[in-house]
């Protein structure tokens, strides 16, 4: 199954949603519309060597699960399918009534304490990282090997390019060779040492070099200098300046801009994502109930608009998550979903479902 055949076949499908900000009451004018929802395999996909367990468009804001894994995912007290069970009817495009087997409250757990805070604090994490990459200053070129090259100097080192500038030389001028039992450091030397036999061809072959580069020099001829070229550094820094660039490539920029209009410099949107999850987690605790549409939009729409600092938010997060885990402590929900009945649910749902075909 794929997510075009299933489009074309949607007789697959036992639960067809709208989802995302729609769902949660969060939607705000240039909000998009997710959809997500639960099919089930053909009967020959699921007997032969098929056995496709989710299904999603080329921009991923339509995914749907197959039944099993559906429901093998609700005995995990994943938030993703328990906020999809729990799809208020305004939102819900089609449902098979199959589905009627399967209800959110029969699976609800103290395991959702760990999932939907765990989730919540990975929406913590996505807002530090935009945060980190606001504030990052990252030049429009890559840095050159050089950057990362240093000589001996006294006590201390001295960039190899001000060694260079000092010595009025070009580094296609200068050649390297290794020091023995030293990783990474050089001894270096300059084509006027050459008296006109030969030629060295530089430090670095041009300005996109991943490395120094080695040249033959005649014995008897005296080093200038030490050099040593940090690798680890330029190797870090080479990562950081490639994800920096894929972000810059990726990201939201409606998105970006909003963050940085803000001023507060933290992703917002993930921080209200953040209170949210944190919020629904308190109200299973204490309810039973998986509430999607959300009875606290004006407060978590503050936050999406940036009306309070980052270390309010943590602030703020660090009480919330004390105070569910004592609502957990107290709370007589089972410690973890019944798998038992969850399979037993499947093979209901199959065996009726093929049999009506």
């Amino acid at each position: 199954m794929t997510f075009e055949g299933l489009k074309q076949q949607p007789g697959f499908l036992l639960l067809d949603c709208v989802s995302g900000s729609h769902a949660y009451n969060l939607a705000i004018e240039t909000s998009d519309i997710d959809k997500k929802g639960i099919f089930i395999l053909p009967r020959r996909e699921l007997y032969g060597f098929g056995n496709t367990e989710q299904v999603a468009n080329a921009t991923n804001d339509e995914v749907y699960f197959e039944i099993a894994r559906f429901l093998d995912l609700l005995t995990k007290n994943n938030p993703n399918i328990l906020e999809l069970l729990s799809t208020p009817p305004t939102h819900v495009l089609y449902r098979n009534p199959l589905m009627n087997f399967v209800r959110a409250e029969d699976f609800l757990s103290k395991l959702c304490l760990d999932t939907f805070a765990g989730y919540a604090q990975t929406q913590i994490k996505k807002a530090k990282g935009l945060n980190k990459k606001i504030n990052k200053s990252i030049e429009a070129e890559r840095k050159s090997v050089l950057a990362f090259c240093y000589v001996v100097r006294g006590n201390g080192s001295l960039p190899i390019t001000e060694w260079l500038a000092e010595n009025k030389f070009s580094q296609q001028d200068c050649g390297l060779t290794t020091l023995p039992h030293f990783r990474d450091v050089y001894l270096l030397y300059h084509r006027t040492q050459l008296n006109g036999e030969g030629k060295f061809y530089g430090i670095i072959s041009g300005p996109h070099a991943e490395d120094v580069q080695l040249a033959h020099v005649p014995k008897g001829i005296e080093p200038l200098a030490v050099m040593n070229f940090n690798k680890d550094g330029y190797s870090v820094y080479c990562r950081e300046y490639r994800e920096y660039k894929e972000w810059e490539e990726k990201r939201n920029d409606a998105r970006y801009k909003s963050t940085v209009s803000h001023g507060q410099n933290y992703d917002a949107k993930n921080m209200m994502h953040t209170f949210r999850l944190l919020h629904m987690a308190d109200e299973i605790a204490l309810h039973r109930e998986v509430n999607v549409h959300r009875p606290d939009r004006n407060f978590l729409l503050k936050i999406r608009n940036g009306e309070y600092s980052f270390e309010q938010l943590m602030q703020m997060v660090e009480e919330k998550t004390e105070e569910i885990k004592v609502n957990y402590s107290k709370s007589s929900l089972p410690e973890k979903p019944d798998a038992a009945k969850a399979e037993n649910i499947l093979v209901e749902i199959r065996e009726q479902f093929y049999s009506g075909q």
